[in-house]
């Protein structure tokens, strides 16, 4: 029946296909900006883009207040993706050294109950372009038992006064994804801002923590001593 139909399709892209279309927690706001569709020029990396022809297609960027080379050891160190992005569970590089041009790596994805046999996807990707500490564009398919996408993924890295400004736009094709653009569109926004969210948190310095000043009679906090004023009168041992 239609209406059976359209729920199936429906109920399809609201799972996690791929990284491109992972969602995450909620991101703060203005973590990730999407250039207006009518300034925007599409990504490229070495003269070559996107897939011109895709339906489904997002563009975002994010200010990371860090060096470039600190952001760029973390999107080109494929194998260190896991430890700081929750919906990549495996990465494999298929290659030996630096990311460069024909480098390809194997990841997987989980995918949750949904109405088809998939559990996970397995996406291979290959380095079609690559300027170092400027630009990577890879492309490949994510397949799944009863899912396919066909993808295109180019990184723009910027110095800017503050950091480095990241760019990315991505596309994708497949049966799945086309027979709903808008929620597949949505979906990929979704899971793009995340990707630059993490990048951002995880490349960012953070504060140091507050930490105790100690003698050999008295601990205390920078600016607060403990025992002196209103405060308890604490005291540690320093041989304790």
């Amino acid at each position: 029946m239609p209406g059976i139909h359209r729920t199936r399709i429906h109920a399809l892209f609201t799972i996690p296909l791929a990284i491109g279309l992972l969602g995450a927690a909620a991101l703060p706001a203005g973590a990730a900006t999407s250039p207006s569709p009518r300034t925007a020029k599409s990504l490229t990396c070495r003269g070559a883009g996107v897939d011109p022809a895709a339906r489904v297609r997002h563009r975002a960027e994010i200010l990371i207040n860090a060096p470039l080379r600190t952001v760029w050891k973390l999107q080109t160190d494929v194998e260190g993706w896991p430890s700081w992005q929750a919906p990549v569970t495996t990465a494999e590089r298929l290659d030996r050294g630096p990311l460069r041009r024909g480098s390809a790596f194997r990841w997987t994805t989980p995918v949750p109950p949904n109405p088809t046999p998939a559990t996970s996807l397995e996406i291979t990707s290959t380095v079609e372009q690559l300027a170092y500490r400027s630009c990577i564009r890879w492309t490949g398919p994510a397949a799944g038992e009863g899912l396919h996408i066909d993808g295109i993924h180019v990184w723009n890295f910027t110095e800017t006064p503050g950091g480095v400004r990241v760019s990315t736009e991505e596309t994708h094709t497949g049966p799945q994804v086309d027979a709903d653009v808008p929620t597949a569109t949505a979906i990929l926004r979704q899971g793009l801002e995340a990707w630059l969210s993490d990048l951002k948190v995880t490349a960012e310095p953070r504060p140091a923590p507050a930490t105790a000043q100690c003698s050999t009679v008295q601990c205390s906090l920078p600016g607060r001593s403990l025992g002196v004023g209103p405060t308890p009168d604490v005291r540690f041992d320093a041989a304790a």
